[in-house]
């Protein structure tokens, strides 16, 4: 048996190789990791003595050759084909032990150029592994170094692997490889300046952990990261308390943290089932904190909580006062670590840069039957260039804050979406209906329960489309809003400015929606 290895990642390939040779078993080998092995003091056969041709091109031309893909390509119960290579005095290769140039690693490096990058592109190596993967009947071949130890296991008692784990070995080599060329393909796409999406899109992502189970218990469900410079998510999080993430834990925390990337001053989101229930921006932490919890302190029960700053000691015993399943905080000071580990259920997550934002060129995919949605995210938050006051009177400077502040909420609501806001405080949010008005008085009502009336004196609302009638504003003028922010767009545009300006209500318009579905 022959045994071609050439390795990039070279972690245990020393050990796996000298069981080899105890197995009787020739290694041929290229380069550095030939290099390597004889340092070791284990025989092998260089690659040019196999070829009869030197290694060239700064190693870019050393395995392309017919002495290695004939001895690779050969179906060994093919009388013709092992007649062929006799005559061709190329001899079987049994086994393919193969790892690819770092290109992810290069890629992800600061300051790489595209020269070191293309330099990166592994030729000889993917078509290798192709050639054993298809002949895998025949050929052994291995791609992960943590399929070593199962290899040696079965070599040392049958001599060989059964048929189970050479097809096992050679599907997990299409999927490498496939996903190395759709990282190399992603990587040269972003080099150029494009305006259209992509004719193809080919899209890899890494498996950073199984879930118990999806978003109900009957469905199977993973957690992939994407890779790149995707920092501040919950790939990058570290978990400092509690048991793992569910499939809606980290659904429902990555809405809460699009929503939070939106503010600079010391915010607190809260969120259920991926919707916000209470958002408070303050002058630290605590008031944010206290702001969030006051705006619904019935759905942030068994909720998700994040924040932008630290949370201290005080923090943690105001969060402890009722049941949250997450919180999440760029960093926890030992008191509060300690404080709020006292609940059992907690899960505290740590993300340190959870102020970076997305790419704008990142994507937003939505699976549906027989195909997938893709769009660019919605990296916007408004134009000031678009952005007028249509109505006679102008908003007030804390009006024109708290008009922000509900603009940024609205965004991250789902579809038709009203949010209320007073004080940079969610009072009423009015998420996912499908009626705008109905969305209204959701966020009315909402805030009337927990607020009072009086409280929605004076408040601002935010609609993340336009108003196509006016009996919002109706609404709104029987509840006291003084302020309105919205896209526009609409038809009846006229009357909606009209009912403002009778009852004395500012209103711009973004001339942005955002919807989110």
């Amino acid at each position: 048996m022959r045994a071609l290895i050439s390795v990039s990642n070279k972690s245990g390939i020393v050990d796996f190789s000298r069981e080899l040779s105890k197995l009787g078993i020739e290694i041929i080998s290229t380069g550095g990791t030939a290099a390597q092995l004889k340092d070791e003091g284990i025989k092998v056969t260089g690659i040019s003595e196999v070829t009869g041709f030197p290694e060239c091109l700064d190693g870019r031309v050393k395995t392309l050759h017919p002495s290695i893909h004939g001895g690779l390509l050969a179906i060994r119960n093919n009388k013709n084909h092992m007649e062929q290579i006799e005559r061709l005095n190329i001899k079987p290769i049994d086994m393919v032990v193969v790892n690819l140039y770092p290109f992810k690693e290069t890629i992800l490096k600061e300051g790489v150029t595209l020269e070191e990058a293309i330099e990166n592109i592994d030729i000889g190596g993917p078509t290798m592994l192709r050639s054993a993967a298809k002949n895998y009947q025949d050929v052994i071949v291995i791609v992960d170094p943590a399929d070593y130890g199962m290899v040696l296991e079965q070599l040392k008692i049958n001599n060989t692997l059964s048929q189970e784990t050479k097809f096992y070995l050679a599907s997990k080599v299409f999927q490498h490889t496939a996903a190395y060329d759709a990282l190399i393909a992603d990587y040269l796409l972003k080099q150029q300046a494009r305006d259209e999406m992509p004719e193809k899109v080919t899209l890899t992502f890494e498996k950073v952990q199984d879930m118990r189970y999806g978003e109900n218990p009957h469905q199977k469900a993973a957690f992939y990261q994407e890779i790149g410079k995707t920092k501040g998510y919950l790939n990058s999080a570290i978990q400092l308390h509690g048991k793992e993430l569910s499939f809606n834990n980290i659904n429902d925390t990555n809405g809460a943290l699009e929503l939070l990337k939106e503010f600079d001053e010391p915010t607190v989101v809260a969120c259920k089932h991926a919707n916000p229930c209470g958002v408070g921006s303050g002058a630290d932490i605590l008031e944010a904190y206290k702001k969030a919890y006051e705006a619904d302190p019935v759905s942030i029960y068994g909720g998700i909580v994040v924040a932008n700053r630290e949370i201290d000691e005080d923090v943690a015993e105001e969060i402890n006062k009722i049941f949250v399943e997450i919180i999440v905080a760029p960093s926890f000071t030992a008191r509060a670590i300690e404080t709020l580990s006292k609940k059992k259920n907690i899960r505290i997550l740590q993300i340190t840069e959870i102020t970076e934002r997305q790419s704008k060129e990142a994507y937003d995919i939505k699976k549906v039957g027989g195909g997938l949605l893709i769009q660019t995210i919605d990296s916007e938050l408004l134009i000031e260039s678009q952005m007028k006051v249509v109505t006679k009177r102008q908003p007030e400077i804390q009006e024109m804050e708290d008009l922000i502040f509900a603009w940024k909420i609205v965004k991250h609501a789902k579809s038709n979406g009203i949010v209320i806001a007073k004080d940079k405080q969610s009072i009423g949010v009015g998420p996912g209906q499908v009626s705008r008005i109905w969305a209204c008085k959701q966020a009315i009502e909402h805030g009337v329960e927990y607020f009072g009336r009086e409280s929605l004196t004076d408040s601002v609302m935010a609609s993340d489309a336009f108003f196509p009638f006016a009996d919002s504003i109706e609404q709104a003028v029987q509840s006291g809003i003084r302020a309105i922010i919205q896209p526009g767009g609409s038809v009846r545009d006229d009357e909606v400015i009209d009912a403002c300006n009778q009852a004395n209500i500012a209103m711009i318009f973004t001339g942005m929606r955002h919807f989110k579905h």
